[in-house]
This record gives structure tokens, C-alpha cells and sequence, in this order.
């Protein structure tokens, strides 16, 4: 079954792709051309321009931030939110079917 994650624009739009297990969900967008996620390092965590937003009801599905990725946080053009994770970050599972992300309004 393909694992479906939809991602969701500043300005409404949505898109939708089909993610790799195993590969991060930066990967997903930057496959699948989803505007609004740079991935200026391509997935090294030393840029930021993959933030995205993880609704609540699937924050607790997620691994926990690590002390790295925390830092990284503090560095988004957006302001940090309490759902805000490194797409870089999240590792494509079959439970993440289905998962909405939110993009922020600028990645610089």
C-alpha cells in the first residue's frame, strides 16, 4: 500500500504525494516537487528549509526532537510553532499514512 502524506500550503493548497519508507519526508516533497520545501543541505540538518508543521493529533505519533534538531528550530525563518519539526528529520513508516503537514509562510 503506498504511504500518502499531503502537504499544505501558507496560502491553502494542498498536494498530496506518495513517500518512500524508509526515506525522510523531505525527501517525499523534494521527489515529488512541493513548493515551499527547500531542503537547502538535502537533508543534513544544517539549513532549516525543510520546517514543516505536524498537527496535534499526529505530534505524539512521531519520534521525539532530538537536542540537534531543537537547535535547528531556533534557526526557521517562520516563527516555531509548538507542531514545528525538520521534514529531514521524519522518517517515511506506514503509520504516517495519511499525515497532513502544514508549510510555513517562508523557509528564508
Amino acid at each position: 500500500m503506498p504511504i500518502r502524506i499531503e502537504f499544505v500550503a501558507d496560502d491553502g493548497q494542498r498536494r498530496e504525494v506518495e513517500a518512500t519508507e524508509g526515506r525522510s519526508v523531505m525527501w517525499a516533497a523534494v521527489d515529488n516537487g512541493v513548493d515551499g520545501i527547500l531542503a537547502d543541505c538535502g537533508g543534513c540538518m544544517t539549513c532549516a528549509t525543510c520546517h514543516v508543521i505536524v498537527p496535534p493529533e499526529w505530534a505524539e505519533r512521531l519520534p521525539p526532537r532530538s537536542s540537534d534538531e531543537e537547535a535547528m528550530l531556533e534557526m526557521t525563518a517562520a516563527p516555531r510553532e509548538a507542531g514545528s519539526r525538520l521534514s529531514c528529520q521524519l522518517v517515511v513508516t506506514p503509520e504516517l499514512h495519511g499525515l497532513t503537514l502544514r508549510l510555513p509562510p517562508t523557509q528564508y
